[in-house]
């Protein structure tokens, strides 16, 4: 029985590192964007435009994005932002990105990049649907989609541009080494449990 109980915490305790590994690798691929109402969680997609995920990433990584307004906020459509001008014709000084169109459907919380009438012309601003906006299908790049805090996402204030608008307070990629210290504790702490039992 008592070589049951080890086997099982053993197996337990592989387990549980197996799947913060696969969280703490995922954990590279969230995009936290921090506003006066709350903080948002975005799962980019790597899968469907990885040259427009490395921009997000690198750009976020640099600061690039803490304290830009959204410019641009229609009620029922979208929220867009990432213009370092607050104008909506800013950008980076990278080069414009190469569309990476998908299949994937704009639904509400989706995440598009913006461009010009030019479909190779993505550099920084970008748009999070507050509605379904399928008809942006093949037409946009997706790389990303809101997981949390689509609630904070839907008190951005609206106007074209808003009177005050609201900004990205700062705008972070997931930290893997914290995630994976915040996954394996209660695993851990079951561990040490079971063995000052025995």
């Amino acid at each position: 029985m008592k070589k049951a109980l080890q086997s099982i915490t053993i197996f337990a305790f592989v387990l549980g590192l197996t799947l913060t590994t696969v969280k703490a690798q995922n954990m590279n691929d969230i995009l936290y964007i921090d506003l006066e109402h709350g903080q948002i969680a975005i799962e980019m997609k790597p899968d469907l435009a990885p040259k427009h995920v490395e921009r997000i990433k690198t750009l976020a990584n640099e600061g690039f994005y803490d304290g830009i307004v959204f410019h641009r906020v229609i009620d029922g459509f979208m929220a867009q932002t990432g213009d370092p001008t607050g104008t909506g014709s800013g950008g980076s000084t990278m080069d414009d990105l190469p569309a990476e169109f998908s299949n994937a459907n704009f639904d509400r919380g989706t995440v598009g990049m913006a461009r010009t009438s030019n479909p190779n012309s993505a550099n920084s601003q970008f748009f999070i649907c507050l509605d379904d906006c399928s008809f942006l299908n093949g037409q946009y790049t997706i790389w990303g989609q809101v997981i949390e805090g689509m609630d904070f996402v839907d008190k951005i204030k609206r106007g074209e541009p808003p009177r005050n608008p609201d900004a990205m307070l700062k705008v972070t990629v997931g930290s893997a080494p914290e995630a994976a210290k915040e996954s394996t504790a209660p695993v851990e702490d079951t561990v040490k449990e079971e063995a000052e039992e025995e």
